[in-house]
């Protein structure tokens, strides 16, 4: 994760949507044959990879907020029927056109920092319409924009209020309604769920995954949030392609995760948003993990949609290097989503997304927190952004 190569003094060549060359800069002795982006004394990274966010939600949980600053924990907000519940109740109230106009200024933001790839998750429905009406907007917002867009089923989020003493009959709907109509359907990519104390136990989990890879669908879970007991053991298991949060990791299973193929996707804000541990980055990568990071943005637990703070928080607070930092946002991330053989990084072959930064020296895309320094947004070969204050 140290090693990102650095290229100084090329031109990189794209045909169509795919990288075809390097050459040295001034190399080109017949530039009007081409379409010339000037990237002198810029930095230009692969295409930034979100990997985990719960973009597509509507309402707003300051209320809660405030009770966060006042001392009460997120698990007792949840016990309490607000938390994932709260955004709940919005979403089933919002209509599939207020959901496609709440999210595109969301989506337009990550675009503005540099991200080509982008993971939504569903898992604030909670029933069966209101999942796949969320799907059908994130399959939407696929056709509206020009990035690539990944849709993660997470019906398994929490229990919903009116099925709290019925565990059971709301894992039937998942395992035999929601998974199989959104196969047929090709609404997702991935099913991912909540191993927590306040949401699904190993056991859930473990009948959720079964179906889930029975229908082809990729797996990832978020567990070790806030209690370890036993999700990372299940989602490995099954071959996940990621194991998201890890904040309360045991020292075994670091090795655990070390020694799978499953990257160890890790979300710093919201051990910053709420006010709470990191998970241990240092020893996942010395250990020789796969880590990525992300924003986790979301209205509960990481009200923020900004990855250049993320990147901030990894170096500040998980003792990360700033070079591993990059490769947890592009290759690392990129392997989080199973796109890694087409983006990531910046290869003969691969898609010619990018991200530019205005600056001469990529520490500063770190140093500078909370602030963006990307410049222009590739995709596809194509300019999707261009910041006009530069």
């Amino acid at each position: 994760m140290r090693d990102i190569s650095i290229l100084e003094n090329h031109s990189l060549i794209f045909e169509k949507d795919r990288i075809i060359d390097f050459i040295p800069y001034g190399s080109i002795s017949n530039e009007s044959e081409y379409k010339i982006i000037d990237v002198k004394d810029k930095v230009l990274l692969p295409g930034l990879v979100e990997c985990h966010t719960h973009t597509a939600f509507a309402g707003s949980r300051a209320k809660e907020f405030r009770s966060k600053l006042a001392g009460t924990s997120y698990e007792e907000i949840a016990k309490l029927g607000g938390g994932i519940n709260t955004t709940v109740l919005a979403v089933r109230n919002a209509s599939f056109d207020e959901l496609v106009r709440l999210i595109i200024p969301r989506i337009n933001y990550f675009i503005s920092q540099g991200i080509t790839s982008l993971e939504i998750k569903s898992g604030y429905g909670l029933d069966f319409e209101n999942e796949i009406k969320l799907l059908r907007v994130i399959h939407h917002l696929q056709k509206i924009f020009p990035i690539t867009i990944i849709p993660t089923f997470l019906g398994a989020h929490a229990i919903p209020v009116e099925m709290k003493n019925n565990r059971e009959a709301y894992l039937e709907e998942i395992t035999h309604k929601m998974l199989p109509f959104i196969a047929e359907n090709s609404l997702a990519k991935f099913c991912d769920g909540f191993c927590e104390l306040t949401a699904f136990s190993t056991a859930e989990i473990d009948v959720i995954f079964s179906k889930a890879k029975s229908l082809g669908f990729d797996l990832k879970l978020h567990t070790d949030q806030f209690n370890a007991f036993g999700g990372i053991e299940v989602a490995l298991n099954y071959d996940a392609v990621s194991v998201d949060h890890l904040e309360v990791i045991k020292e075994n299973d670091i090795a655990q995760v070390a020694d799978s193929d499953a990257a160890a996707v890790l979300l710093p804000g919201v051990s910053f948003f709420l006010n709470d541990g990191y998970a241990p980055a240092r020893k996942l990568i010395d250990a020789g993990a796969i880590v990525a990071l992300s924003t986790d943005y979301n209205p509960g637990s990481s009200n923020i949609a900004n990855l250049n703070l993320i990147m901030s928080l990894a170096v500040l607070k998980m003792k990360m290097t700033i070079e591993e930092t990059i490769s947890a946002v592009t290759i690392n991330a990129a392997k989080a989503l199973k796109i890694n053989e087409d983006v990531g990084s910046i290869e003969i072959g691969k898609k010619a997304d990018f991200s530019v930064f205005n600056t001469n020296d990529y520490t500063d895309i770190v140093y500078n927190v909370g602030k963006n320094l990307n410049e222009l947004t590739i995709k596809n070969g194509g300019v999707i952004y261009k910041n006009k204050n530069e």
